[in-house]
């Protein structure tokens, strides 16, 4: 019984993350088309992944989430940029602007609304007290802005062939070890599991 309840949570939880993991596909695509081509058609190809990916998730579901929409405007004006001007920093940005949009979200969200974005997202699955929201959803809003300045630092210090591999692969692993600590910040307030 335990391993089919176990099963169960597991098959429920593959449309959730077959849904992140199509959020990376423009950001893969984006990597091979930079190491087979360069920057320019790159950044063609991030804008057409990121066009299909809205328009699918408009036909599919009727609904695309707002930051989705921030996310295609923004490749749309900075990556245009790159192609029209010939210039790599437009890209470069696009990466920092939405960084510190999630930041300014997260820290504006104690200001705006009964509960801070962190408690809005995993109150569902997860009971803290207040303060733990209000301290997590901070760490969030701190942790997206950091994102944002270690890219300024990556692109105008190091090349741009090791600014694609921060980008694809760099951010995700912040994310990876910033959750890690996230989790082990939450773990004294989760109760333990029943038998």
């Amino acid at each position: 019984m335990p391993f089919r309840a176990s099963l169960n949570t597991h098959l429920h939880s593959i449309p959730a993350n077959m849904k992140q993991l199509f959020e990376f596909v423009p950001i893969i695509l984006f990597f091979i088309a930079y190491k087979f081509y360069d920057i320019y058609v790159a950044t063609a190809v991030v804008i057409i992944a990121t066009i299909v990916q809205v328009s699918y998730a408009w036909f599919r579901h009727r609904k695309v989430e707002a930051m989705q929409w921030i996310t295609l405007g923004l490749v749309l004006v900075m990556g245009g940029a790159t192609l029209y001007l010939q210039n790599e920093q437009f890209i470069k940005w696009k990466l920092s602007i939405i960084e510190w949009l999630f930041g300014v979200a997260f820290l504006g969200s104690h200001f705006i609304g009964k509960r801070t974005f962190v408690e809005r997202m995993m109150s569902s699955n997860l009971s803290l007290p207040a303060a733990i929201w209000k301290r997590l959803n901070i760490m969030w809003g701190v942790f997206f802005l950091s994102v944002g300045f270690i890219n300024v630092y990556v692109m105008y210090n190091y090349s741009t062939d090791d600014w694609v591999s921060f980008k694809t692969f760099g951010v995700p692993g912040l994310m990876v070890v910033f959750i890690v600590l996230q989790m082990i910040f939450l773990y004294k307030y989760v109760p333990e599991a029943e038998e």
